[in-house]
């Protein structure tokens, strides 16, 4: 992939920090040990590290020492979260399971210079100022070998602080990883759990004998007819953040409703179709190039009877649509949300079950080729985690997305904006960017 490049205002100079040694954080009692704990068929697929920074600002109790109670509210919180604190490896099936060994959870203490501001524009995740902010083992030669949970906290010179998080996404979803840290905040003030985690996966076992009942087409290999490959390798990748106010979705909506092929629709279908369609027209596909849109759908009500209140763990599942770029660029927007508004509701129990079944014969994982996959974190509500110091101003990703993703983002003054964060090749950025400005 050719050279990233950042669009937006950044901070002047990039955050460099002291760190201690880290401290192996166990929890505060023995808790299963010697367990080999399951992980269902959702969570072999993504077992990347997920990078994530929560900012505090300068308050009166920031004097308090936030290493010790942090530190000290973890071990009690692993209690419910034991798992965390136990090490990746292989069943003899040759699927990713976790020891509980005691290997621990690494906590860094670490210091700077700067102050909170320094970080300046925070719309775009940009790793060279958010990267030192989080501790990843350095000598972990693979990701067996990493942590499953990594936490620094990180003192600035204003005295307000950051929790950075390296978490093996095998664990929890978005909405499991928020759950944990809700909970470390409410064990950090001394409050009990409002909700208590479910942690026995064993419910999203395959069947027996597996039953494969839907064409799966997130898992189908599409053959780059359009040398996309080459275009990102040889032009730099140019990252953005287009911000969607209520004017502008509503805009969006508009349109949708009056090419009169479905009656509404929600912002994130409308954004998402939009999206899609742009940036397929933005990275000139070929006419009979095969494209494909990947979205995550929560599956905890979808399957019957519906996952326990509290499930930790994975429950997202990919819903897709898939049809040839010429098709894609021509349709009227109305007939991609129609699309997209299909793919939703087939992703039902029978949907979720069928893949699961397939991931159980086929070990497969979805492919990415000419595709575009769409993640949202504008409900996740990372940034209402209170550890005493009040609610963090900034709760994001550390890392700018993958070439074939992107993030929408709630808007930290606005909550019925959405902001857009994506990388394209800096020649397909300006076509995007042109096809953004059209819309009034």
């Amino acid at each position: 992939m050719g050279k990233a490049s950042i669009n937006g205002n950044l901070a002047p100079g990039v955050v460099k920090v002291n760190r201690s040694v880290p401290e192996i954080v166990h929890p505060v009692h023995d808790t299963n040990s010697g367990e080999c704990y399951y992980l269902s068929n959702l969570d072999q697929n993504i077992a990347v590290i997920m990078k994530t920074v929560h900012l505090y600002k300068t308050t009166e109790k920031s004097s308090d020492d936030i290493f010790s109670v942090l530190k000290e509210s973890l071990s009690k919180v692993l209690v419910h979260y034991y798992p965390y604190a136990g090490s990746l490896t292989l069943s003899q099936e040759g699927k990713l399971i976790v020891k509980i060994d005691g290997h621990g959870v690494p906590f860094v203490e670490a210091e700077t210079d700067c102050e909170l501001a320094t970080l300046g524009d925070m719309s775009i995740p940009d790793p060279d100022k958010l990267g030192d902010l989080i501790y990843v083992d350095p000598t972990a030669k693979n990701i067996l070998e990493m942590p499953l949970l990594s936490v620094q906290v990180t003192r600035f010179k204003c005295g307000g602080f950051s929790i950075g998080l390296a978490l093996n996404h095998c664990m929890s979803d978005g909405l499991s990883a928020v759950q944990f840290l809700h909970s470390w905040a409410e064990t950090t003030r001394g409050l009990p759990l409002s909700i208590s985690p479910f942690i026995d996966r064993s419910i999203q076992k395959a069947r027996q004998p597996p039953k494969i009942e839907f064409v799966h087409h997130e898992f189908t290999e599409i053959e780059d007819i359009s040398n996309l490959a080459g275009l990102y390798t040889n032009e730099p990748i140019e990252y953005n953040a287009f911000t969607f106010d209520e004017k502008k979705l509503l805009r969006l909506k508009q349109i949708v409703v009056e090419d009169g092929v479905v009656e509404n629709c929600t912002s994130f279908v409308a954004l998402t179709a939009f999206i899609w369609r742009a940036r397929t027209e933005a990275l000139k596909m070929s006419p009979d190039q095969q494209t494909k849109l990947l979205f995550s759908i929560d599956g905890r009500s979808r399957i019957k009877p519906p996952l326990p209140k509290g499930f930790w763990g994975n429950a997202i599942v990919l819903a897709c649509c898939m049809c040839r770029a010429e098709e894609l660029v021509n349709k009227p927007l109305s007939s991609i949300v129609q699309l997209i508004q299909e793919a939703i509701e087939m992703t039902d129990d029978a949907f979720i079950r069928s893949a699961i079944d397939y991931i159980e014969i086929t070990r497969a994982t979805a492919s990415l080729a000419a595709t575009l996959l769409v993640t949202s974190w504008t409900r996740l509500g990372f940034n209402t985690s209170d550890f005493g110091w009040g609610e963090a101003f900034y709760s994001g990703s550390a890392e700018l997305p993958e070439k074939e993703v992107v993030v929408f983002l709630p808007q930290a003054k606005d909550s019925k904006s959405i902001v857009v964060v994506m990388g394209l090749p800096s020649s397909s950025m300006k076509t995007f960017q042109n096809i953004v400005a059209q819309l009034a």
